[in-house]
């Protein structure tokens, strides 16, 4: 059976891009689930599944948040991973996605945990708001409040892996990937008319995507997220399970040391224990190993701008990957 992947809201799983992948669990919030009711799921995707890896954007709100601890509190179980993700509803889904598409390989449970933050990096996410007067997500300056309301106004977000904030217009776009990526379009209402559409029409050609999938209706938690009910929400990311998986399995593999779990990167998914390392900085012992590993570690935990570096290497449709 595959990893259980769950997810805090039903509009976050999402079709996947090509071919049958399992279906993410949906953990109710604690005014529409007793506690016992979500005792009770939890219990049985563990018995099904063995493991089970739960994503959430960390801006949900606390008493969720406390509900999902409290579960695996109450099933006193080290087969539990909550991951918070840093990223919008919409990108969350794509990740969620993209753990789907990792949870019938042959990777461990601690592995595809703590995969979630090194795919992270590689999912390029925003949106186009109509107004930048609550958006708290970048930096606004006052230029831009005084453009929100002036009428037609459109504004491009960016918030990973880098922040920043643009006007909308032909040939105006962020850095993109320089990897070969899908574009998954979230709108607040279906796209009418003819004229131009910034995300479509100008982000994806020049991001260079190789498809967009478009998705109705908005996540219900984007609207809070981006401060406005009138946004197009999009994520680009790698579709291809097979360079997933190459990419994953590109980096050092560490066991935790508290639970013994299989991992990458420096944090345990499951238990949360870092990993000791004697000195990260200058590359002992403890912080890479063998002289290859250094690499590897920084490709997993780098800054955003390590996500261009395979590029090259993933650009084409792997041939093998397992």
């Amino acid at each position: 059976m595959p990893i259980a992947i769950a997810v805090t809201s039903s509009d976050l799983v999402l079709p996947p891009p090509g071919g049958p992948v399992p279906e993410a669990a949906v953990l109710r919030p604690p005014e529409e689930q007793p506690l016992e009711t979500a005792v009770t799921q939890a219990a049985l995707l563990l018995d099904q599944c063995g493991h089970l890896v739960v994503l959430y954007p960390d801006s949900l709100p606390t008493a969720y948040v406390r509900r999902l601890h409290t579960v695996r509190s109450v099933l006193e179980s080290d087969r539990v991973a909550l991951l918070p993700v840093p990223l919008p509803p919409l990108a969350v889904g794509v990740l969620a996605r993209q753990l789907r598409q990792l949870s019938v390989s042959d990777l461990s449970p601690g592995v595809l945990a703590s995969a979630a933050r090194l795919l992270t990096h590689y999912i390029y996410a925003g949106a186009q708001l109509s107004s930048v007067a609550r958006c708290d997500r970048v930096d606004v300056s006052i230029g831009a409040h005084v453009s929100s309301l002036v009428p037609g106004t459109r504004f491009g977000v960016l918030v990973n892996p880098a922040r920043r904030l643009l006007r909308t217009g032909p040939g105006e776009t962020p850095d993109g990937p320089g990897f070969a990526t899908r574009l998954t379009v979230a709108r607040s209402r279906p796209r009418t008319g003819t004229g131009e559409d910034w995300v479509t029409d100008t982000l994806a050609p020049g991001w260079r995507v190789q498809g967009v999938q478009e998705i109705l209706p908005l996540p219900a938690d984007s609207r809070r997220w981006w401060g406005t009910p009138r946004a197009v929400e999009f994520a680009a990311a790698i579709p291809d399970p097979s360079v997933l998986y190459q990419l994953v399995t590109s980096v050092r593999r560490e066991e935790c040391h508290w639970c013994g779990l299989e991992l990458i990167g420096d944090r345990c998914g499951f238990c949360s224990a870092p990993v000791p390392r004697a000195d990260a900085a200058t590359g002992g012992v403890g912080a890479t190993g063998a002289t290859g590993d250094r690499s590897a570690h920084a490709h997993a935990l780098g800054p955003p701008a390590a996500a261009r570096a395979p590029g090259a290497r993933h650009a084409a449709p792997a041939t093998s990957g397992r």
